[in-house]
């Protein structure tokens, strides 16, 4: 999957079997889906799906 890099400000690839997906829930209720991986200099990454491509993605959850 791809991600954009704000530290190296490019896109960088990150192979499926290091990425997880993760739900974020808003004090009021409000949940935004990501999928999270960390790039080769540490750097974490988060990438913001919608809730279809949340639920068709076979990695594990935070």
């Amino acid at each position: 999957m791809d991600f954009y890099s704000v530290k190296k400000r490019e896109k960088v690839s990150i192979p499926d079997d290091q990425i997880r997906k993760t739900v974020y829930v808003s004090k009021k209720g409000q949940k935004r889906y990501a999928v999270r991986a960390v790039d080769d200099d540490s750097t974490n990454l988060t990438k913001f799906v919608s809730k279809d491509a949340y639920d068709n993605l076979k990695v594990p959850e935070e």
